[in-house]
């Protein structure tokens, strides 16, 4: 690579999208010297739209316009939550980097409760949250609850939170939590939830670094992949493809490494918590893994949970 090279990188406009793609942007010019990455952000149709993503298309609106510039050239590289990235991408375009994972866990921001989570809040108490898994879970362990939805940003659901002023808390992705850091409220009372509680959305916690295939831009990028993050990420999202998985689906998958190889644990459930059909893998690669588990929740009753959602939906 010539020095004085800039690379395009196409953010969201969000608070949370532009503070993962400056840290992926310093990380590249870090690792190769003479390199710019210039922020070009741009908003998209999931951005613009307020009410239900899955009556108008899902996630896949908040990469449309991305995905878009990296076709026509006018961006060079796009940073996604990996859990917002649809299974399949444009033809030409691909992920050459999922960089070292953050905390995959959910947390529950409250004031009303201790280290037990959801089990500490009080009979009754609202947890907010706009992700049918995140419900599901919340309703199957704790159906005294009421769960509201909630749209918006971090800083915007966080603020949604503070004015409603009753028991309860908002549920939102660590990850993004401690990646936004100083830049919330001092003092924010945040607590992780572990896995038992809430099973973590496929591939939180995960960055996909896209690009155009063949392009100069995918050798520079796969410099920031990790392995471990590829491996859950691979894992994950065969889980993902195997159920047709978008955001209309309450499903959840966690794939980590173990001695022996990766373990996947993944679950479908019904919106209200009622049913939930649940699988575990192990072996030494991901898709092996992934098979193993998906087996199992079909054992578990997974293909007719899935046709119960939707014919409810």
């Amino acid at each position: 690579m010539s020095a004085g090279r800039t690379l395009r990188l196409g953010t969201r406009r969000s608070l949370l999208a532009l503070t993962q793609s400056g840290m992926v942007a310093r990380e590249l010019e870090r690792r190769v010297p003479g390199l710019t990455v210039e922020l070009v952000e741009l908003t998209t149709k999931g951005d613009l739209h307020k009410g239900d993503l899955a009556a108008v298309g899902g996630k896949g609106l908040f990469t449309e316009e991305l995905e878009a510039g990296l076709l026509d050239g006018s961006l060079d590289l796009a940073v996604h939550s990996l859990k917002d990235l649809p299974v399949t991408l444009p033809d030409g375009l691909l992920v050459a980097a999922y960089p070292e994972r953050a905390d995959p866990r959910d947390a529950l921001v409250t004031d009303d409760t201790d280290e037990r989570g959801l089990d500490g809040l009080p009979p009754g108490a609202v947890v907010l949250t706009g992700s049918l898994r995140r419900r599901a879970q919340v309703l199957a362990r704790r159906p005294d609850l009421e769960v509201r939805p909630l749209r918006g940003n971090v800083d915007t659901r966080i603020r949604k939170w503070r004015e409603l002023a009753v028991p309860g808390g908002v549920v939102l992705a660590q990850a993004g939590l401690d990646r936004l850091g100083d830049r919330l409220d001092e003092g924010l009372p945040i607590l992780p939830l572990p896995p038992e509680q809430m099973l973590p959305a496929p591939g939180q916690g995960i960055l996909a670094v896209e690009t155009k295939a063949g392009s100069a831009a995918e050798e520079i990028c796969r410099t920031l992949d990790d392995g471990p993050s590829r491996r859950a990420a691979v894992a994950e999202r065969r889980v993902v493809a195997a159920f047709g998985g978008d955001c209309t689906l309450p499903l959840a998958a966690w794939a980590r490494d173990v001695d022996g190889g990766l373990r996947l644990d993944a679950l479908l459930a019904m919106p209200d918590g009622t049913r939930l059909a649940r699988g575990t893998g192990q072996a030494a690669d991901p898709e092996a893994t992934a098979e193993t588990c998906i087996a199992a929740m079909r054992e578990d009753g997974a293909e007719e949970l899935l046709a119960r959602i939707r014919e409810s939906g």
